[in-house]
């Protein structure tokens, strides 16, 4: 089985140098190659005609370089790290320009999808508030029906945390729509909020309003 070709290495020079190649003096930051002739510039290592394609978007790299017929990784030292830190590549022009357009492609391919996977997950929320919406009523029939509503559409609320997201809420556990119920009565309902603010810990605010909950989910079961 042959081995795998090594990466042609570009070195980012942190000195001047002579190249071996040439005999020209090249300046700090200039780009050169180590082999057996030693140091090279970069058109005495026959890698001139080559451009650079910095490190940061992987589809692209990944493209250019399979589309170039020659390539090389470009190195520079970080001291912090005491190590080679890859900076990009460099590759034939046209490689570039023909993984630009592939990645143009997919971004109008993923937007399309984007689009399609939000329509799908505001549908499906669309239909979590309704059978919330119903559970509740179900359950406390004496709730108003637009009250319902936006407990219902505040708990399931996609990321937010709440019951409603939870997979007891999403499969309309009798517990997880009382809970849901009892938050908005109690945000809503009671002076809790003021009590929070007045200095009361969650649980004495609770405490506190417990009552007065009860009461208001008494009348929404009748």
């Amino acid at each position: 089985m042959a081995e795998r070709a090594k990466d042609i290495v570009v070195i980012m020079g942190r000195r001047p140098f002579t190249c071996a190649g040439c005999q020209e003096e090249f300046d700090r930051g200039s780009w050169f190659r180590m082999d057996d002739e030693g140091t090279l510039c970069l058109d005495c290592a026959d890698l001139g005609h080559l451009e650079f394609l910095g490190s940061g978007n992987a589809a692209l790299t990944r493209r250019a370089k399979k589309h170039s017929r020659l390539s090389a990784v470009v190195v520079q030292w970080a001291r912090a790290r005491n190590r080679y830190e890859r900076q990009g590549i460099l590759v034939e022009p046209g490689a570039i320009e023909q993984a630009e357009q592939e990645c143009l492609a997919d971004v109008e391919v993923r937007e399309r999808r984007r689009q399609r996977d939000l329509v799908r997950r505001e549908a499906e929320d669309e239909d979590l508030v309704e059978r919330f919406a119903a559970a509740i009523r179900q359950q406390f029939p004496g709730c108003p029906e637009l009250r319902a509503a936006r407990i219902a559409r505040h708990t399931v609320t996609r990321s937010s945390g709440r019951v409603g997201r939870s997979a007891a809420g999403r499969s309309l556990d009798p517990e997880a729509v009382r809970l849901a119920v009892v938050a908005s009565v109690r945000h809503v309902d009671t002076p809790y909020e003021n009590l929070l603010m007045g200095g009361f810990s969650r649980q004495e605010a609770r405490d506190e309003v417990r009552d007065l909950v009860d009461e208001v989910l008494t009348g929404w079961q009748a």
